[in-house]
């Protein structure tokens, strides 16, 4: 499963989800999904994101471990 720290980070910078949303491109709607976990980004998407909080894709997106 795809994680994330977008919501972390979105407090850092002090962005509401809308101002994100702004910045990248999508609907309000998108980012809360997106912080919850039930959406994953494309690619784009992901970019965007790392854009507006200057950090690496992969500092933002990881994958989970899975336990078996």
């Amino acid at each position: 499963m795809l994680k994330n720290r977008v919501k972390e980070l979105r407090a850092k910078f002090n962005l509401t989800q809308g101002d994100l949303a702004e910045k990248t491109g999508v609907t309000r709607q998108t980012i809360v999904s997106l912080e919850k976990g039930s959406y994953t980004p494309s690619l784009l998407l992901a970019m965007n994101i790392a854009e507006v909080f200057g950090e690496p894709i992969e500092q933002i997106f990881y994958k989970e471990e899975e336990t078996k």
